[in-house]
Order: C-alpha cells, then structure tokens, then sequence
C-alpha cells in the first residue's frame, strides 16, 4: 500500500503537453458529492470545458477526521494515478489545499474563496487560527494563487506576485431577468407580499441570520409584513434564479466573505441588493441603482428596507454583470493555468 505521506507525480517527461493539446486538470472540492460543493463545482467545470479543457473533480469528503483523511489521501493518489492531470485546480485553502500540494509535484493552482483566509466566527479561536495556517502553507507550495477579492489578497503572508484577483463567474444563461409575476406564480408566491430573499448557506450563523431576521423586524414597523425567504445552500440554481426574479430584494448581513457570489447572480437577475460592507460588495454595487451598501446596525438595515420595500422596483444590475460572466471568469481563468505551465501568451 503506498503511503499517504508520499508526493508523486505521475506525468512523463512529456505530460506538459504543446499547446495545441488537450489541458487535463484536476479539480480538487471540499465538501459531499451531493453537497453543495458539487452544484459549484458543475457549473465551474462546465465553463472550462467549454475552453477545451479536460477536466475530472475529486471531491475531499472529510477535512478533520485523521482515519478518514487517510483514506482521502489514498483515494487521492488513486484519482491523480487514472486521470493524469497536467495540472491541480484545489478550489478552496485549508486542508483541501494542503492535501494536493503534499501528495503530488504536479503543478498546483489554488483559489481561496473567503473563510480560508478570513476568520471563522462560527469556528474557535484556535481551530480559525489553524485553518488560516493551512492556507497560508499551501500558498507557499502553488505556482499560481486567485482570490475572489482584492481583501482576500491582502491576507496572504506571501505570494502576491504569483496571486490574482478574480471573483467566481456567473451563468448569465440561467440567472436572467423574467417578469416577477411570472416568477412568482411558478413558485406559488402571493403578487402582493413583500419578499426579501436571504442567503443562509450552510451556516446561517456565518451569514449573520440573527441580524438579517433583527432588521426585517424592525422594517415591518415602517413599512408592513415582510416575508424573510431563506436560501439554505443546495437550492439548485435555476430555482435560485427564479426566487430572485420573484423577491423584492436580497439582503445580506455576513461578518466575512470573500467575494459573495449570491450578489453577483442578484445583479444578473436585476434584483436589488441591500448589504453590509464585505468582501467586494462596494466595488459590485457602486454604480447599481436600487441597491445600498449599509452599516451593521439593525435600524440602518430596516430604514433601507422599508425604502425599498414601499416602491418595489428592479435594480438595473445586469448592465455590470459582464466582468464577472462566467465565460469571462473561465477565459481569465485558462490564461493563469497557461502561466502555471509556463505557456505565455498561448492562451
């Protein structure tokens, strides 16, 4: 039995292949093949394909457990034994990342995505610590670095030179506008109720749930019943892109994030957003109308509601969704796995 504790590359001399070859690169996941890891992971992989990349996913199912993490590692070597990739794509730090840059020399690109490198509120003090050290090591040992927001950027303790900020793309095919009272009666949802659509993901208490579920409380004071919609994270994304055609508006409340992608598809739907100052929130909605980035103060988060919710309009947010279409993000994205073979200027 090979030991999970060895580094192999399984590329011949030639595995670094011309140009105008096949690019075969390993995604490597954090999360459950069923998760919702795997509904980002498809629609990544579906965008590079399209660029003529091979691409083949691992999913690293256990991230804590030393005995499970053991037989990840195997499973891992097995993965980059059958498919060969000319390179490794981790899409997430902490131990997701450690994993491909211990067990393998094959080139290694990592994206960190906001709580890999950010703190952790929901998380100790000593486990955040640990985890932001394990992504710290593994930028150290990738040829090519992205993060989804220029803050993100900024925690690194080295490699700037090989990082890149490039947030995570949208399908502008599936989060388009529709008529919200289209939308709204194929979801079932009543024409008059006032809809505010809150991402929850998987821990509501990161997205700051408490305080979005305070400031809707006090905006139905100033403006009448407000219905708080929660999406939970595994809401496939066409039912994610009709909910926002049927909402009044998303609110977003999270202490840390990378570059929230929930408010990129919103854009793209023209749905108004009302959010805090985090990740790359400003710089998306600086020239959105019907969209305000707001303190943490409950009150603050009420008054700006109840504005919106009095004359309900769309934003006009998909004017500004190019620069972070997927197609766009992907094209970006094949240049650094280019620079990450030293294929300049052939991409």
């Amino acid at each position: 039995m090979v030991e999970t504790t060895s580094r192999i590359d399984t590329r011949s001399d030639s595995a670094i292949a011309s140009a105008g070859d096949t690019l075969r690169v390993l995604y490597v996941f954090p999360g459950a093949p069923e998760g919702a890891a795997m509904i980002f992971a498809d629609k990544q992989v579906k965008a590079m394909r399209k660029l003529g990349v091979m691409p083949e996913i691992f999913v690293l199912e256990s991230r804590t457990n030393p005995a499970l993490l053991r037989r990840e590692s195997g499973r891992f070597q097995q993965c980059i034994a059958s498919c060969r990739p000319d390179l490794i794509h981790a899409q997430y730090g902490t131990v997701t990342a450690c994993l491909a840059a211990l067990m393998t020399t094959i080139p290694l690109v990592i994206t960190f995505r906001g709580s890999d490198l950010n703190p952790a509120p929901s998380d100790s003090w000593l486990r955040s610590l640990v985890r932001r050290w394990f992504s710290q090591y593994a930028a150290r040992k990738a040829v090519r670095i992205i993060c989804v927001s220029e803050g993100l950027k900024r925690r690194l303790w080295w490699g700037h030179d090989r990082a890149q900020v490039l947030p995570s793309g949208v399908d502008t095919d599936v989060f388009v506008p529709r008529a919200q009272s289209e939308a709204r009666a194929e979801l079932g949802w009543e024409a008059a109720e006032r809809i505010v659509l809150f991402n929850a993901g998987l821990s509501p208490a990161v997205k700051r749930l408490d305080l979005a579920q305070a400031a809707v409380v006090q905006a139905e004071d100033l403006c009448g019943p407000i219905r708080l919609v929660l999406l939970d994270g595994r809401v496939p994304h066409p039912r994610v892109a009709t909910m926002m055609n049927a909402a009044d508006c998303l609110l977003l409340t999270s202490d840390w994030e990378g570059s929230p992608t929930i408010v990129q598809e919103a854009m793209a739907c023209n749905l108004p957003v009302v959010s805090v100052d985090v990740g790359d929130v400003r710089e998306r909605l600086c020239a959105v109308a019907s969209s305000v980035v707001v303190g943490r103060d409950p009150a603050e988060m009420a008054r700006a509601l109840a504005e919106l919710l009095a004359a309900p309009r769309r934003s006009n947010g998909r004017d500004f969704v190019a620069a972070v279409a997927q197609d766009h993000i992907a094209r970006q994205t094949l240049a650094v796995y280019h620079e990450a073979l030293g294929r300049r200027g052939r991409c």
